[in-house]
């Protein structure tokens, strides 16, 4: 297809050079050249079809209803859609009782006329940064040296591996300790997590409901402005580029740049000193909580896990449990250790440290790489949970700090490692600075990615 962002295809049919009805039957055929059954967990290609000839009659009458009407998208199974059972990467809830109706963001999607393609593979229940599934298959990193299967990152891993296909140009994710910067990093795409609020919960399977949030992973930041757009029923971006000599970058001393993998930190530090010469303003700060919050953590574990296990804790103590990914299983019962006390303490921290940094940061945007390392070989992982686990806590650890302090953040590619792995770029903002961190990061795109 000679269009592959989601505004070039936008531009396309609106010109008459693209047609919905026909862009919305390769993306079945690339689907099937592509191979990889992994990739969704249920196609719906009677509603995409239904929907595309539906845009393409408005288009015919020059009534186009947004500014990605025709374009597919693909949601991640957590989103309900009307007839369907929402997975939720998981096989004990196929017998869940199905959507009544599409979730809010699918609805408002589907009247600004995007064509819903299907629903994309997960993590079982959104708990891991690394992708594994055992039940709908791990998708297929497309970046992986011949021979081997790296990981796709999660929890979103069909999402970010959808667009890096080139299936869809746009799929939808969730993000509570970084599940759609993760497989943006590991895939090569761009993926924006959004701050609390920013879009409407309700019709997503909840993993912890105070720190979920969504977000479009794409080909450009270009496309996750456009979606942000048609998601809060604008007919236009709210975010517009900045000058890059008037941008105030910030880079913490603490945590963010630990024990990262040589191609990472060269990549960084040279993505850095490019935003450095294009005349963007680059400061190092101490950020003090960030180590606090990584003890308090250690003392009294994670507030996702808590939120989890109060979710799932029928299902983990009884005998769906022998249904479930065991590492899933093993990481939700973690938080049986975990006391009201140190939920409680955890949750006045958060409080007060999501005020204290946005006051340290003020209106810069703070940097650090998405992920410590390129995406690990799988078998390994799938070999040794203990492996596992060590690789999944480095791989959330700079992203799941922001979700604690409910930062915004937008992955960028920024090079590769030897292998042809890709690394990513994190720009993260204080809660609410969304529009302002997009505009940062439409101005720099090209910048970082070199």
């Amino acid at each position: 297809m000679a269009y592959t962002t989601a505004q070039h295809i936008s531009e396309g049919l609106r010109s008459g050079k693209l047609d919905p009805v026909a862009l919305t039957e390769e993306v079945y055929d690339r689907l099937e050249q592509h191979g990889d059954t992994a990739i969704y967990i249920e196609t719906t290609r009677d509603r995409a079809m239904a929907e595309a000839e539906a845009s393409r009659l408005r288009f015919k009458s020059g009534l186009p209803a947004g500014p990605l009407d025709g374009v597919p998208v693909a949601w991640k199974d957590l989103f309900d859609l009307k007839g369907r059972v929402t997975t939720a990467g998981a096989i004990v809830t196929r017998t869940d009782t199905a959507a009544k109706a599409d979730a809010p963001v699918i609805a408002t999607a589907h009247r600004a006329g995007m064509i819903s393609t299907g629903t994309v593979n997960m993590t079982e229940f959104a708990f891991s940064g690394i992708g594994l599934n055992p039940h709908y298959g791990t998708p297929r990193n497309v970046h992986a040296p011949t021979g081997q299967r790296r990981s796709p990152g999660g929890s979103s891993s069909g999402s970010g591996v959808v667009v890096s296909a080139g299936i869809v140009p746009i799929s939808i994710g969730t993000d509570t300790g970084g599940s759609v910067r993760i497989p943006a990093s590991f895939n090569g795409v761009v993926g924006y997590k959004t701050s609390s609020g920013r879009y409407p919960m309700d019709g997503v399977y909840p993993l912890a409901k105070s720190l979920d949030t969504i977000g479009p992973l794409a080909h450009t930041v270009a496309d996750c402005a456009l979606f942000d757009a048609v998601l809060r029923g604008k007919d236009s971006p709210e975010a517009q580029p900045a000058d890059v000599d008037g941008l105030s970058f910030v880079i913490p001393d603490e945590i963010f740049l630990d024990g990262l993998a040589p191609s990472v930190a060269a990549n960084f530090n040279a993505t850095v000193d490019r935003l450095e010469t294009a005349g963007a303003r680059v400061k190092r700060i101490s950020l003090p909580e960030l180590s606090e919050l990584t003890d308090l953590i250690a003392e009294h574990g994670f507030l996702a896990g808590a939120e989890a296990l109060a979710l799932h804790r029928e299902r983990v103590r009884g005998p769906a449990a022998a249904q479930m990914d065991a590492r899933v299983v093993r990481r939700i019962r973690l938080a049986e250790s975990m006391s009201a006390v140190d939920v409680l303490l955890l949750q006045q921290a958060r409080t007060r440290m999501m005020a204290s940094t946005a006051a340290r940061i003020g209106r810069s945007i703070v940097l650090c790489p998405t992920t410590a390392t390129t995406a690990m070989e799988i078998e390994p992982l799938e070999a040794d949970q203990e492996v596992f686990f060590r690789h999944n806590g480095l791989t959330l650890r700079n992203t799941s700090l922001g979700n604690f302090l409910d930062w915004c953040g937008v992955s960028i590619p920024n090079g590769t490692d030897a292998d042809g792995m890709p690394t990513g770029f994190l720009l993260s903002a204080p809660t609410g600075q969304d529009t302002a961190l997009l505009a940062a990061a439409l101005s720099c795109e090209e910048i970082i990615r070199g």
